[in-house]
């Protein structure tokens, strides 16, 4: 188990990511938290001593334990988010906006989503890692393999959490022919997820309603349609270098969920077209290195994770970024490390972690 130095870019990133968010949190949330707890830095206190700190813990535990590990561990992982993510419809469920998708014991309330996130990536990985066979064959691999990611899919939809199941099947599905599988059963699988999603926009009239908000947002342009317009008008309000940090005018009253999946419009009024592709710009030379690193590693199982997890943190990125510029229908994923969040900047530290691990070890 011998071990260098890990990769400085990636560690970098995941610093300025992490600095960066807490700092465009500072500033979208700022007025929100005065007018609801008359504390400025209510959800930055929040998002430090919920998520930073249990970030922090995650990232170190993740960075010296020895990655492999984890294969033997995959299921149990996977199995014990599972359990936690069901317990939401139990009285331990907290339900908000009409979804039921945090879990409260105690004083304690996170969402058990984020960790499958996490879990499903490493499980798929070392499962396919384990057998070759897996990969090309029905029955051992294909029919197991859509078993397992429509039980997780099936019970995301049920919270209801439609962009999750997208982020996570997408995410599977490429570490699927990345391993090796057959385009018939990689389309397959894609194929019924595709009519499957569209079967539960159809049936479910918010879904639908965001579908036609995205065609058509000037349609109801202060019902429906608001969201989209208002994050359009400050991201164009910012301009070349934007109007300055902290100085952001949407943020106040017009824009929905300024701290959410929206926190990307607030950046881009405060910091201009020039932080906007700066911050995009630190995103992709994450992704990538993460990726470069994925071709190296002679692990399978290294590389399936390293694949997973740069799959997963891009499709975020462009989906959220994506819904607030009018490029997809709106969806609420929030930003990683950016959006307020404390469950899901700590998954996205831990992830952190065990890819500088795997660097380390590579």
């Amino acid at each position: 188990m011998r071990s260098h130095r890990p990769d400085y870019i990636i560690l970098l990133c995941l610093l300025f990511l992490v600095i960066f968010g807490l700092l465009a949190l500072a500033s979208a949330s700022s007025n929100l938290g005065q007018a609801k707890f008359n504390d400025s830095f209510y959800y930055l206190k929040h998002q430090v001593f919920t998520g930073l700190i249990v970030g922090l813990a995650g990232f170190f535990l993740a960075y010296n334990i020895y990655y492999r590990r984890y294969q033997k561990f995959a299921l149990i992982l996977l199995l014990a988010s599972i359990v936690l993510t069901a317990l939401v419809f139990t009285p331990l469920g907290l339900k908000a906006g009409g979804a039921e998708r945090w879990l409260q014991i105690g004083p304690i309330t996170f969402q058990p989503a984020e960790f499958l996130k996490l879990t499903v990536i490493i499980y798929f990985a070392a499962w396919l890692a384990g057998q070759s066979e897996r990969s090309r064959s029905f029955w051992k691999g294909f029919f197991p393999f859509f078993i397992v990611l429509g039980a997780v899919a099936g019970l995301l939809l049920k919270q209801p959490t439609t962009t999750t199941v997208v982020i996570i099947s997408v995410s599977a599905l490429v570490l699927y022919f990345v391993s090796g599988a057959k385009l018939s059963y990689v389309g397959g699988v894609a194929v019924i997820g595709v009519l499957a999603l569209a079967v539960a926009v159809a049936m479910t009239p918010y879904r639908f309603q965001r579908i036609a908000n995205f065609l058509n947002p000037d349609a109801s342009p202060l019902g429906g349609g608001y969201h989209i317009n208002q994050a359009q008008m400050a991201i164009g309000a910012g301009e070349i270098f934007g109007v300055g940090y902290g100085q952001s005018t949407t943020k106040i009253s017009y824009l929905p969920e300024p701290i959410g999946d929206s926190i990307f419009a607030v950046v881009a009024e405060e910091l201009g077209f020039v932080g906007s592709v700066g911050l995009v710009s630190v995103f992709l030379l994450l992704v990538l290195r993460i990726l470069l690193l994925a071709r190296s590693v002679k692990d399978k199982f290294g590389k399936l994770v390293l694949v997973g997890f740069g799959t997963l943190i891009s499709l975020q990125v462009f989906i959220n970024i994506g819904a607030i510029s009018g490029l997809l229908p709106l969806t609420g994923v929030p930003l990683p490390f950016i959006s307020y969040g404390g469950t899901a900047l700590a998954v996205f530290m831990t992830m952190g972690g065990i890819v500088a691990n795997i660097s380390k070890h590579s």
